[in-house]
């Protein structure tokens, strides 16, 4: 098997966190580049956040700064669930100094020297970073082999009524993203609700012994809040299901859907329109993930990081 040459865009964040071990685990990714907006906790919390957990693993992977709002407007963070610090309080050595440059550049970089549909493209935050690249140089999407986002909801939002926090956050750059006419796959909070973490599921992937990030896995699991929206029974592991897709689709159901943003000033700002029945004859521009085997999800997660240092 041949490593899918990889670039992670992210916001650290907890779950971030987690789906990046999860990616640096899986020996069928080859991640060349992280490249880290603000979202989550602000850009110097989640460029930080970043570093230590790349740090943790022992990898030389390139971190680059980018985007320390979006395309229209400040980022919002969501400390209630992160934390102040952005992993819940879970503390992690300092890891490597950033890399110089600008992420949207270090994009651009990565792609130019790539072949032709080459390179897998993940987005676990606001996706700022990805659309000035893609929008200053649109002819670099033939690089691209998939995108894949953990983003968006079919139904009910997490920030709002209407949107998913990722989503909402920068809208105008989700609708670049949407329409690169590029293989593009989106893990929604209606998908990432079935990775749903209850203290039962701690306490089983706590039986499994591991190393350093396994056991800084299990603390973030065990600092995050359960959530209002989930009855107060657990909390949802959302960036990570975008990273499980890339190991194990057979995980998934997944259907073709056609998606476009609500960027009005009102309301439904940020909403993900989803079209999961062509009811407007449009044609597809995404392959929405639909369910997910949970139990095969959280085997897979151990599996990887547990092996980590």
């Amino acid at each position: 098997m041949t490593p899918r040459t990889t670039l992670i865009d992210c916001d650290p964040g907890t779950d971030d966190a987690i789906a990046l071990w999860l990616a640096l685990a899986s020996p069928e990714l080859d991640v060349r580049l992280v490249t880290v907006a603000g979202g989550n906790v602000g850009l110097a919390a989640t460029t930080a956040n970043a570093r230590a957990i790349i740090g943790l693993t022992g990898r030389a992977i390139p971190v680059v700064a980018g985007a320390e709002r979006s395309l229209m407007a400040p980022f919002r963070s969501e400390t209630a669930v992160h934390g102040e610090d952005g992993l819940g309080g879970v503390r992690l050595p300092e890891g490597p100094p950033l890399s110089p440059g600008i992420a949207a550049d270090a994009i651009r970089g990565l792609l130019r020297a790539a072949p032709a549909a080459s390179v897998t493209v993940i987005g676990l935050g606001p996706v700022t970073n990805l659309a000035l690249a893609f929008a200053t140089e649109p002819a670099l999407v033939d690089r691209v082999a998939e995108v894949v986002l953990m983003s968006g909801a079919w139904s009910e939002g997490n920030i709002t009524p209407a949107a998913e926090f990722n989503a909402w956050n920068d809208p105008e750059a989700l609708a670049i993203l949407l329409g690169l006419g590029c293989r593009l796959t989106m893990a929604t909070l209606d998908l990432t609700a079935q990775a749903f973490v209850t203290p039962a599921v701690v306490a089983a992937l706590a039986a499994r012994p591991g190393g350093a990030c396994w056991q800084a896995t299990l603390a973030i699991l065990r600092a995050l809040p359960p959530s209002r929206r989930m009855g107060f029974r657990g909390f949802p592991l959302h960036d990570p299901c975008a990273v499980a897709w890339l190991l194990a689709p057979g995980l998934f159901g997944a259907r073709d859907a056609q998606a476009e943003m609500d960027c009005s000033p009102g309301p439904g700002r940020g909403r993900t329109v989803i079209d999961r029945w062509q009811r407007l004859g449009r044609p597809p521009n995404l392959n929405l993930l639909e369910t997910l085997d949970a139990p095969g999800f959280f085997d897979l997660l151990a599996a990887r990081i547990a092996g980590l240092p």
